[in-house]
């Protein structure tokens, strides 16, 4: 399944390169939400709050309001988690909380799962130089993507994999890393990162792998349609 993204940074929707440089922006949130509105499934990101450099809490109302919103960015404390599924999100995406001191932080993850639910939890293992990186993508940790997943496994309903190396360059992801994430849990995995083609789309989609698409859809190299 293609998953429409929706990226927020400064009160606009934006997508990046790399998490970095600017390479698309709009200030027609609502336009984006009446193009993915008959999509199951959209992800949405708050890049200032992941980046602990403020919120666009009233946006992230509006989409969650009017869409089936799985919410991440400064997911940090369970009251966060609480306050952004108060707002309508189906699910969390929860990344740089999952990690203390370079592992996975077991105790937090089990705080949160019992607090609002393991299924309501999408951990965010993204992935560069073969490294779990947080904090934005700008801190490596000191497990892989699959070391990550299986601990977290039991508090996490799915898992939100993000190949970094690839992200937002539209060249295509890295298949073979995304399956080998996808074959080392039980859980439901969604694929980010530079996917770009429908063929891609329909590898992962056989494999039982959701695929998460931003720039090939805002840059119009994807023309897409709600399944």
């Amino acid at each position: 399944m293609l998953i429409p993204s929706i990226d927020l940074q400064a009160g606009q929707v934006v997508q990046l390169i790399q998490g970095k440089k600017l390479a698309v922006k709009s200030d027609d949130l609502e336009g984006w939400i009446t193009r993915f509105a008959k999509f199951p499934k959209v992800q949405l990101i708050d890049l200032d709050a992941a980046m602990d450099s403020g919120n666009n809490n009233s946006l992230v109302q509006q989409a969650a309001h009017k869409l089936r919103c799985r919410v991440g960015g400064g997911i940090r404390s369970v009251d966060r988690a609480l306050e952004v599924l108060s707002y309508g999100a189906t699910a969390v995406i929860v990344s740089s909380a999952l990690f203390r001191d370079g592992l996975p932080d077991l105790v937090f993850a089990k705080s949160l799962a019992e607090a609002i639910g393991s299924e309501r939890i999408i951990g965010a293992v993204d992935s560069k130089g073969g490294r779990v990186v947080i904090r934005g993508w700008t801190e490596p940790v000191g497990v892989t993507a699959i070391q990550a997943v299986k601990a977290l496994e039991p508090y996490c309903g799915e898992f939100l994999y993000t190949h970094v190396d690839r992200e937002g360059l539209m060249k295509g992801t890295d298949i073979e890393a995304v399956t080998a994430v996808s074959a080392a849990t039980s859980r439901p995995i969604t694929a980010a990162g530079g996917i770009t083609t429908r063929q891609e789309i329909d590898i992962l989609d056989a494999a039982g792998i959701d695929a998460v698409v931003g720039m090939a859809i805002y840059t119009g190299n994807l023309e897409i349609e709600a399944p």
